[in-house]
């Protein structure tokens, strides 16, 4: 018999949308950053995409997935939202407004529903890969799906 599989909470999600993804695990125990991920899984860079949260001048959280080489461009993502002004959050508060922990952050499935930007370049890929919700789980699907599951926008983040 094949053991339960340990669903997340955007995994769930997904599957309730009836959104198709394939999903990818590998063995870590703590914080790696995107690029190492995407090297112990074999993936091209630039399919694979971070979860990033910042809060704005209105105090208010926004969640912005940028590809895993880039640098999200402040100016950029506050423009995306209508904010003057976003920061990173600290990373010791990214459990409490998320509910995910760091390096297992994803769009789809945080405690509340956040403005989300999704990277314009998410569009000329087929499929991404994101987070699944926990360290040690990736999720591959359509950039699209991605956006209605985490009702995200795209818009151009990365400078």
């Amino acid at each position: 018999m094949a053991k339960k599989e340990n669903k997340t909470n955007a995994m769930r999600i997904l599957e309730s949308m009836k959104i198709p993804f394939t999903h990818y695990t590998y063995e870590c125990d703590e914080f790696v950053d995107g690029l190492q991920i995407a090297d112990k899984l074999s993936l091209p860079y630039e399919k694979v995409y971070k979860t990033l949260v910042t809060v704005g001048a209105s105090k208010n959280y926004f969640v912005f997935v940028i590809p895993i080489a880039e640098e999200l461009d402040l100016k950029k993502a506050a423009k995306s939202v209508g904010e003057k002004n976003v920061e990173m959050i600290h990373v010791k508060d990214i459990n409490r407004i998320t509910g995910y922990i760091r390096g297992g952050c994803t769009a789809v499935g945080m405690k509340k529903q956040y403005v989300t930007r999704v990277d314009a370049s998410a569009k000329a890929q087929p499929a991404i890969i994101v987070s699944g919700g926990r360290i040690g789980l990736q999720i591959e699907l359509k950039p699209d799906d991605l956006c209605k599951a985490a009702r995200a926008e795209y818009a151009e983040l990365t400078r």
